[in-house]
């Protein structure tokens, strides 16, 4: 119920008041039956606007780390995820990447929409990096189409680290569903998850027309740590 009045009188409405967002491809998403919706991830505005102009509701994977934070900011952020349906997954191994694969094909089995971010974590230099397999494990299970999206100009009104967007049109597109069917019950075969994976983020950098990094997000984050410790900015 908080869902929808979130999402068609309160936030929706202000959302698409405020940022005017251009959507194009809408008549991809399904409406009905089970999907996954897989984007790029440039900005924590992501997680509002694209499911305030889809029809459907939508359940995203989200990190767990949006349901433990600390205080009254932890409990209030927290209590919103849960009440909009968003799934908390734990990212720290295989075992947690197991149990978040098992709650999104409890989404699916209903056939509602799932939303996911392949990447794993927001792009911190707007770049699209190297998707992980759990996207394809999901489709190939459950048998349904995947619809690529691209999030375009989330990363110039709110990148990492900055609390307020900024205010600014931005682009959201869906492309054709994807039909992994051809590859079905091959959910173990590590060659053929890394090539609908692939697949998968071909077609969202077709749609962002980003520049690919053929590396996990996480990994090119802590390198770049590593390199700041090495070598800090002085100040001007």
């Amino acid at each position: 119920m908080f869902y929808y009045v979130l999402k068609y009188v309160v936030l929706g409405p202000l959302l698409r008041l405020t940022f005017r967002p251009r959507i194009e491809g809408l008549e991809h998403i399904p409406d009905d039956g089970a999907a996954i919706v897989a984007g790029n991830h440039l900005s924590f505005s992501d997680h509002f606007l694209m499911p305030a102009i889809l029809k459907r509701r939508i359940t995203f994977l989200a990190k767990a780390e949006y349901f433990t934070g600390p205080g009254i900011k932890g409990k209030l952020t927290a209590a919103f995820f849960h009440s909009i349906g968003q799934i908390p997954v734990d990212r720290s191994g295989k075992e947690a990447g197991q149990a978040a694969i098992r709650e999104g094909l409890g989404v699916l089995s209903k056939g509602e929409l799932l939303g996911i971010y392949p990447e794993g974590t927001r792009s911190h230099d707007g770049r699209l990096y190297k998707g992980k397999v759990g996207v394809a494990v999901m489709a190939i299970k459950a048998g349904v189409p995947v619809i690529p999206c691209a999030m375009v100009g989330t990363f110039e009104i709110q990148p990492p680290g900055q609390k307020m967007p900024k205010i600014k049109r931005v682009t959201i597109r869906f492309g054709e569903p994807l039909d992994f069917s051809r590859y079905a019950g091959l959910e173990d075969q590590k060659a053929a998850i890394r090539a609908v994976t692939d697949e998968i983020m071909y077609a969202v950098l077709g749609l962002s027309g980003q520049e690919y990094v053929d590396e996990y997000a996480v990994k090119a984050k802590a390198a770049q740590g590593e390199e700041s410790k090495k070598f800090p900015r002085r100040p001007r």
